[in-house]
């Protein structure tokens, strides 16, 4: 439970219509197996202490009382446990009979949340049996006053985010979700007690809303349906479970296959979202707030936790990349059209950055019915060219129909540094940048010439790290891949060259494969390509993981070691990950003036540290947020 991940279970014990000693037993077999594996809040299937389809039967006083004595004896059997279980019964009070989920935790039912939404439709005949609570109230068991209701809030006394409420089966389908209120009145943990009977095509359509509801309420939500031991009468139940948090899916049971459930969720995940949504607006209604206590443990992570977050798990990754490119290339178009400019220049070095965006360009100008030739593509050799990044970027450019311009600009940068009296022979800083702002009043004055903009190459990735020129490669009059993150830039160009320049599929293919290099350095002595960027400042699957969580999600560095060390396990040392996550927070916090005046480009991927979008900070921020 620390770093705020917490985990949870869905369980779907089998039953038998009406045998309550049975479903208590199955049910408490599986809370012991949950315990056993950590899990700090296990649900269960509506009414599932005497089984859903009861019909009629619900209306003997008998079942009613053997619901109430078992729910009873399941809370004394946690008396030793941390967990807490949400088991469904029907649950009598007074002269009225309600749909309910009692919440059991060390050795007490701690609360009653009641059904709000009775179905009455097709095979639903709830109406016949139970009725519906406006509002809470108490009921005594054991000498104890407990709260029943719709409005039931229950807290954890140290985890201050986790924050629990259920609404059950058919509360989810309404158009008056309780759920929503549930959200907005604080809960970030939705359960969902439920028995929902399969026919085809039911399953898309309960995950499709619970993918809404979820995402909707930005909360965690746990669906625990009933299973194949309810009565086929009519129907058929399959034990169909999910778990979602934010609109992601965490995990499924496959259907008629009941096992235990698990993940885990992330409450800082869900806070950090509603913090960001203004649009989420706190509710403060008449909830009854019961508080649990549970110890706080490092969570055995049960869920996926990708090395490549900004792609996600359920995300096809061809049109993925289709989307990415698409926002790319009308970003550009727009620009062109709103200028009303034929020509652009981009400089071109044969590596993946300006690869992507020659191809962005290409496609701008091809939705336009502009000719490529109005693309002047310029590269431009120096001390640091190898002969295969040169060779590509001619191949690229003649291929493309791009127009293809040289410039050397060893000469130029030999005198300038002769002019600032820099030594040549000291491969310094000022050696290194002085190459990369040669290069950027080349491109300027080209454009300028020839009636046009420069179109900058620089990635995300780099943008986070700092590792651009300033008024270098920093600087352009539009940014295509300003959100892209290096990790995605390969796959982006592997999908062109799969589905849209097949004729360049070699040279792309090729150009993916090429050390990344700001080739700055002069080759050694067989023309390989000296410099390569990851062992300046590190891998770029690390620094992008490391980009995505920070930013995304305002996670501590503390936890985004954590969830790093986990996802690397095998790959990275845990030293290693360390090491360059330290690296990573000094050199963001120490970049920011270089993002603080950075070019417009179009937000493609779910981040941006454009200053006019996701991200504004001082540029004298300083970085004891991530080291204190």
């Amino acid at each position: 439970m620390k770093y705020g991940l917490v985990k949870v279970a869905a369980a779907t014990p089998d039953v038998k219509v009406g045998d309550v000693k049975f479903n208590i037993q199955k049910t408490l077999e599986m809370m012991i197996d949950a315990e056993k594996k950590g899990v700090k809040l296990v649900v269960f299937p509506e009414l599932g202490i005497t089984a859903y389809s009861c019909y009629d039967l619900f209306l003997q006083n008998a079942l009613a009382e053997q619901a109430l004595a078992g729910v009873c004896q399941l809370a004394k059997a946690t008396e030793k446990m941390e967990l807490i279980a949400i088991v469904g019964l029907p649950l009598a009070m007074g002269d009225k009979l309600y749909n309910a989920a009692a919440f059991l935790h060390k050795g007490e039912i701690i609360g009653f949340a009641t059904k709000a939404n009775l179905p009455n439709y097709n095979e639903f005949c709830e109406q016949r049996y139970f009725s519906t609570l406006k509002k809470n109230t108490q009921i005594e068991i054991n000498g104890k006053s407990v709260p029943v209701g719709p409005k039931l809030l229950f807290c954890s006394k140290k985890l201050k985010n986790f924050r629990i409420s259920a609404e059950i089966c058919e509360d989810m389908w309404s158009p008056n979700s309780p759920g929503i209120d549930h959200a907005l009145n604080g809960a970030t943990v939705l359960a969902n007690l439920s028995a929902s009977n399969e026919f085809a095509g039911k399953g898309e359509y309960r995950k499709t809303l619970i993918n809404a509801q979820s995402f909707r309420c930005v909360c965690a939500y746990i669906y625990a349906n009933a299973g194949q031991g309810e009565s086929t009468t009519d129907l058929v139940f399959s034990g169909h479970n999910l778990i979602y948090e934010c609109g992601n899916m965490l995990a499924e049971s496959k259907p008629f296959d009941e096992k235990l459930l698990c993940t885990d969720i992330d409450l800082e995940k869900i806070v950090s979202q509603r913090r960001k949504l203004n649009s989420f607006q706190p509710k403060n209604d008449d909830y009854f707030t019961i508080m649990f206590d549970q110890n706080l443990e490092t969570t055995h992570l049960e869920r996926t936790v990708s090395t490549r977050p900004f792609v996600s798990d359920n995300t096809e990754l061809t049109k993925y990349c289709q989307e990415i490119f698409a926002i790319q290339y009308h970003g550009l178009k727009k620009r062109l059209t709103h200028i009303g400019l034929k020509t652009v220049t981009i400089g071109i070095s044969g590596g993946l950055d300006s690869t992507l965006a020659l191809l962005v360009t290409a496609k701008a100008f091809d939705s336009l019915n502009l000719p490529r030739s109005g693309i002047i593509a310029v590269t431009m050799p120096c001390f640091g060219t190898s002969n295969r990044t040169y060779n590509n970027a001619k191949i690229l450019i003649e291929k493309m129909g791009a127009t293809f311009k040289e410039i050397d600009i060893k000469n130029a940068v030999t005198n300038h540094l002769n002019d600032i009296e820099a030594d040549i022979n000291n491969h310094d800083v000022t050696y290194e940048n002085a190459q990369a702002r040669e290069r950027t009043q080349v491109l300027m004055d080209v454009a300028n010439k020839t009636g046009g903009i420069v179109v900058g190459t620089g990635d995300l990735s780099e943008l986070a790290l700092g590792f651009a020129t300033y008024n270098g490669d920093h600087m352009s009059m539009y940014g295509v891949n300003a959100s892209v993150p290096k990790t995605l830039m390969q796959d982006i160009v592997k999908y062109v060259a799969d589905y849209q320049e097949p004729s360049l599929k070699d040279t792309l293919y090729d150009i993916v494969n090429t050390p990344i290099s700001p080739e700055l350095l002069p080759p050694d002595e067989n023309d390989d390509i000296s410099q390569q960027t990851e062992d300046i400042v590190g891998p770029y699957e690390l620094h992008d993981f490391y980009l995505y969580y920070m930013i995304r999600w305002g996670f501590s560095k503390e936890k985004i070691l954590h969830l790093a060390k986990y996802a690397f396990s095998g790959t990275y040392t845990d030293e290693t990950i360390e090491k360059w996550l330290d690296i990573f927070m000094k050199r963001f916090f120490r970049s920011q003036f270089k993002r603080s005046c950075l070019p417009d480009g179009p937000k493609a991927t779910g981040i941006s540290l454009s200053p006019r979008g996701d991200w504004h900070m001082p540029s004298d921020a300083t970085d004891k947020l991530a080291f204190e």
